[in-house]
């Protein structure tokens, strides 16, 4: 019997050992493949990471080639986070199975974040700390931004709330980087300032959530400056400013050589490529964002002189700024070098007006009235960027009532930024704190800040203690009030003013539209959020719009939502 069995088992292990040789000798063709082949294997997109994991621990040579810096994870990295690779320059050595580590745990991190801040934004009381929990991140920052435009990324209208906090999130997030960058820049020497950085950290902080950088926009204005060299060329073969390399700050000083390259300038903006000033809608806040300008092709006179003045510069012009009243202007000097100047010595120039050269009585007359020499002179950056935030503040408080006074919060930001003890724009900004603070966003954290800015204003000028009194006292009657409320509203389904509301608490429910399940846990008979959210869900193309119930609800993924009635 034994025997039997021995024999028996002699029979299997050959039977076994041919089943496992065609493994074998496929994984031995595979080892022996040239590395490039490999690589293209291991890189073609079929495998995820955890496949490329399993693969290193299979032999040495398949460990050596998925090696944490090399090829094989880098493209891992790439096609999972592909607009990331702009941050790496191709000469750094980069970890890239650890940045694969990282990038992961950020994104889990972000979509934990957003999730709590649901849950925080539909209890009773918004907490005071309200970003202070991703202030404190671990890692880095464009991480954790990637993963929040990949949310807003998501297909279609789903996730409506998770979109919603991440745009909020990562509107936060970029503009306190901006604005930490802007204040920066303004501490820097005149000497080393550029008009159009400062005129593109004000468009990226208005702009948060658009792509917008100083390289992409010099860029177009390079391919701007090429089209000029192009026209410079047929009017003057050997004109010094074709011999100028990216970057150089060389000044042609011949006033006629510099006449020919306003001449081509001229040509190309106006007649070439259709730039114009936006006198049919004047007051649109796109008009001062530089990389607007650059796609609509129109602009204010501001933001057109800032456009000229950059190409002027990278051609060899010296022209200067302006801040002429009514009507930013170019002035370029006419003077011999060395001498004694007057406003009469420059011809003034109106990039608005396609490049029209005017002296000092036809300046007057363009505005209608006769101004001192003084505001013929010239200024300096942070002038001339208070001027265009001084125009957005402007278009700002035009806003209707049905807004997020978004624009009027971001240029207040800005203004304090470059000039932090403006009383009266602090005042501003208290009253409208304390109106955003009460109505539409409830947010009793901004009802401390009124009090940290009227205390600021008092420091600052004692003058002003009426008003400071009289927001302070409506401040402490609103945490009064708030104070009253903390007790638990109680909402009767039965009273005759909540006879729309259809579904209790504690229903287990499903999404007509988005087929998620879900569990109610509160309701309003009417909608209680602010306009921003009405207006970012599209609420208002509901059959009943915000006039009807809405539901707090549970769901199934842990998100909270605030879901309509949709009868």
């Amino acid at each position: 019997m034994a025997a039997a069995a021995v024999d028996s088992a002699m029979e299997v292990v050959p039977a076994l050992a041919e089943e496992a040789a065609p493994e074998a000798a496929g994984l031995s063709c595979l080892v022996n493949l040239p590395g490039e082949v490999l690589e293209y294997i291991l890189c073609s997109g079929s495998l995820t990471a955890a496949d490329i994991g399993r693969v290193s621990s299979t032999c040495r040579r398949l460990r050596e080639l998925c090696q944490s810096s090399g090829k094989v994870w880098k493209e891992q990295f790439r096609v999972r986070w592909p607009s990331l690779m702009k941050h790496y320059s191709p000469t750094d050595y980069v970890n890239w199975l650890e940045e694969y580590k990282v990038r992961q745990k950020a994104g889990l991190e972000a979509r934990k974040i957003v999730a709590s801040f649901s849950k925080r934004f539909f209890s009773e009381h918004v907490p005071c700390n309200g970003f202070s929990d991703i202030e404190n991140l671990e890692g880095p920052e464009i991480f954790f931004e990637d993963e929040l435009v990949c949310i807003l990324n998501m297909e279609g209208r789903k996730a409506l709330t998770w979109k919603y906090y991440a745009k909020k999130i990562l509107y936060y997030l970029r503009q306190q980087k901006i604005l930490n960058n802007l204040k920066a820049f303004l501490q820097q020497p005149d000497d080393y300032e550029s008009y159009l950085e400062g005129a593109v950290y004000i468009d990226q902080y208005c702009n948060p959530l658009s792509d917008i950088s100083l390289r992409d926009i010099q860029a177009q204005i390079d391919s701007i400056v090429e089209l000029v060299c192009k026209t410079l060329r047929g009017i003057n073969s050997r004109h010094p400013s074709l011999a100028f390399k990216a970057g150089e700050s060389s000044m042609i000083m011949e006033i006629e050589l510099q006449s020919q390259v306003l001449d081509a300038m001229n040509y190309v903006l106006y007649d070439q490529l259709k730039f114009k000033g936006n006198r049919m809608d004047y007051y649109n806040a796109l008009n001062l964002y530089m990389h607007q300008v650059l796609i609509r092709r129109t602009g204010i006179p501001i933001s057109m002189s800032l456009l000229y003045l950059t190409i002027a510069r990278q051609l060899g012009v010296p022209l200067e700024p302006v801040n002429f009243p009514s009507h930013f202007l170019l002035r370029w000097c006419q003077g011999a070098e060395g001498a004694t100047l007057d406003i009469f010595d420059y011809i003034y120039i109106d990039a608005f007006g396609k490049g029209k050269q005017l002296t000092v009585k036809e300046c007057e007359y363009l505005i209608g009235q006769h101004v001192t020499a003084a505001l013929y002179g010239v200024v300096n950056v942070k002038k001339v960027l208070q001027r265009m935030v001084g125009n957005l503040l402007s278009l700002g408080k035009r806003e209707g009532i049905d807004q997020s006074y978004q624009l009027l919060r971001d240029s207040l930001d800005l203004y304090l930024a470059m000039y932090p003890d403006q009383v009266q724009l602090l005042l501003l900004q208290a009253r409208l704190y304390f109106h955003l603070g009460i109505w539409p966003e409830k947010s009793f954290c901004l009802v401390l800040k009124v009090l940290d800015i009227l205390q600021h204003i008092q420091t600052l000028d004692p003058g002003q203690h009426g008003a400071v009194g009289y927001l302070v006292q409506h401040t402490l009657e609103h945490i009064e009030r708030k104070k009253e409320e903390v007790g638990v509203e109680v909402k009767l389904r039965s009273h005759e003013k909540h006879r729309d509301v259809c579904y209790a608490i504690g229903l287990i429910m499903k999404h007509k539209r988005y087929g998620y399940n879900c569990v109610i846990y509160g309701w309003d008979p009417t909608c209680m959020m602010g306009h921003e959210w009405i207006r970012n869900m599209n609420v208002h193309s509901l059959p009943h719009g915000h006039h009807q119930p809405f539901y707090n609800v549970l769901v199934e993924d842990g998100s909270c939502r605030y879901a309509a009635q949709g009868l």
